[in-house]
């Protein structure tokens, strides 16, 4: 399993000091602030304050001290370590542990890769198919079952079909 996990984009400075408007990648926005450092780009900051609403978070990090620096962090990806993150209760799962997975039926044929998980009221996930694209709704019944360990997403053929979108 990965390392690191991504737990927010930045979305824009916030203020003249420096702090950093986040959208949180996890299932409570409040979760973010229970990571005392974060990965920008592969580069370690030290987490100083964090605050946040009901949509997003509001960090202050080392080395980020005025707006001008923070704008330079608009749009990136932040991230932290798995081992610090807050436990998953059972049957959740980080979207970076479904990235790369094999999507396969109940009857065990290959139908393609998740490529992306795109977060929305119910997850939406890419699948890549050779050069086919489809994208597929979290919706009721489509996801039978999900084997971190062997990376394989198991889907009801019948069920995806009718949810099924091709790119």
């Amino acid at each position: 399993m990965q390392e690191t996990i991504v737990i927010g984009e930045i979305l824009k400075p916030q203020g003249i000091r420096g702090e950093l408007k986040v959208r949180p990648l996890l299932d409570e926005v409040a979760d973010i602030k229970k990571f005392r450092r974060v990965f920008i780009e592969g580069k370690e900051y030290k987490v100083l304050s964090a605050r946040t609403d009901t949509q997003a978070a509001y960090l202050a990090l080392s080395g980020i001290a005025d707006r001008n620096a923070a704008e330079l962090y608009r749009g990136k990806q932040m991230e932290a370590l798995r081992s610090e993150a807050p436990a998953l209760a059972e049957g959740r799962y980080y979207i970076v542990d479904l990235i790369g997975c094999a999507a396969v039926t109940e009857s065990g044929e290959r139908i393609g890769e998740i490529t992306d998980v795109l977060s929305a009221h119910t997850d939406v996930f890419v699948m890549q198919d050779g050069d086919r694209e489809y994208m597929f709704p979290a919706a009721e019944g489509v996801i039978v079952r999900f084997d971190a360990e062997k990376k394989i997403l198991m889907l009801d053929a019948a069920r995806l079909k009718q949810v099924i979108v091709e790119q």
